[in-house]
């Protein structure tokens, strides 16, 4: 079958693009991109052959060429690609759609053209059962006619005897040989055909159970890869919670270090306060012994001021007895009374200093 079909035996009956792939020989499993970028990829119909093909052609290289049989499926694996088995290709196609909508088309397409080919080889098979009957009653006609010409006699015989007739079953005969001739060729074509679909069948069934181990390999990665992303799942929320823990002990620190830093501040604060308190805690003595000082001179203060006063008394009796000696004493007792007034007052002002000395302390 040539790869382009020319168009005055094959025609296009759907076409779209699609990105092609077909499946790693080696492994089965991958798919290995038979094309750069988006291709056109049609089917054609032989109507001498009474065949479809899928065909796809990227510049001069053609990338697909699959005759479809009716034992061929094609699967959706997602909504945008689909694959199918060719045994004859010994390969899987899988073509990736720009969206789902041409995905489906060309899935119905491939349904239609699959009905199609199962019609025609249903017509096909009944044409050799009949050409094999056809086959059957010529085999059993050309002994009869053997006989017929054993008992009429030999060739001189009817030509002496019946000439017409005996021309008429040797075209008759001729007739016979021919098609049981071509008979015999179709039966020969028809049993290769047949081997080549059995073979096709065969190495469809292969290529059907190796998809289907790969589909429950894959199933089995998916379910361990599933499995694997639900405890990368759990792990990460773990992870988020102890995140979530760790950003909440991060703001207890956060505020612990700024009530320390206050802390800290009040103790030197604190600190200050007691040295100050220190400081005025060493004046005390000093203050205290001023104090006792001060306590001594009042005393001694008013010890003066009673013998002064006992002077006074004294002066004053002096006074009254010695009147005449008043006149000259006059003066200098003012000055005397002045300065111990003077005196008073100091002494007053300093024992209401000394009582408020007190009282603070």
């Amino acid at each position: 079958i040539s790869p382009v079909p020319p168009y005055s035996r094959e025609q296009p009956i759907f076409t779209t693009r699609a990105h092609v792939f077909q499946i790693d020989p080696s492994t089965k499993k991958n798919w290995v991109p038979a094309s750069k970028q988006a291709v056109t990829v049609s089917y054609f119909y032989d109507s001498t052959r009474n065949s479809y093909r899928i065909i796809s052609v990227d510049g001069a290289k053609v990338i697909i060429n699959s005759t479809i049989t009716p034992n061929m499926t094609f699967t959706k694996t997602s909504q945008k690609f689909g694959q199918w088995a060719d045994s004859r290709a010994n390969t899987v196609f899988g073509l990736g759609f720009p969206s789902e909508q041409q995905l489906t088309k060309f899935a119905e397409k491939f349904q239609e053209v699959k009905e199609a080919a199962k019609l025609a080889r249903d017509r096909s098979q009944e044409k050799i059962e009949t050409s094999s009957n056809h086959s059957q009653e010529s085999g059993r006609e050309t002994p009869s006619s053997t006989r017929a010409s054993s008992v009429n006699g030999t060739d001189d015989e009817k030509a002496s005897h019946g000439g017409p007739t005996e021309a008429h079953l040797k075209s008759e005969n001729d007739k016979l040989k021919i098609a049981l001739a071509q008979s015999s060729s179709n039966v020969k074509k028809w049993e290769t055909e047949l081997q080549t679909l059995r073979e096709s069948n065969a190495r469809l069934s292969t290529a059907l159970q190796e998809s289907a181990a790969s589909i429950e390999h894959w199933k089995k990665q998916f379910s361990a890869c599933k499995e694997e992303n639900d405890q990368l799942r759990s792990k990460i929320e773990e992870l988020e919670e102890q995140c979530n823990e760790i950003n909440k002990e991060k703001e207890r620190n956060a505020q612990l270090s700024r009530r320390l830093q206050e802390l800290e501040t009040e103790l030197q604060d604190k600190e200050l306060e007691l040295e100050e308190l220190r400081k005025q805690g060493e004046v005390i003595p000093q203050l205290m012994a001023e104090c006792e000082s001060a306590s001594q001179q009042l005393q001694a203060a008013e010890k003066k001021n009673k013998d002064l006063e006992e002077k006074v008394r004294t002066l004053r009796t002096e006074v009254e007895e010695s009147k005449h000696r008043q006149t000259n004493l006059k003066t200098e007792l003012k000055n005397f009374l002045d300065v111990l007034d003077g005196k008073i007052d100091e002494l007053h002002d300093f024992r209401q200093g000394l009582s408020k000395l007190g009282v603070d302390n």
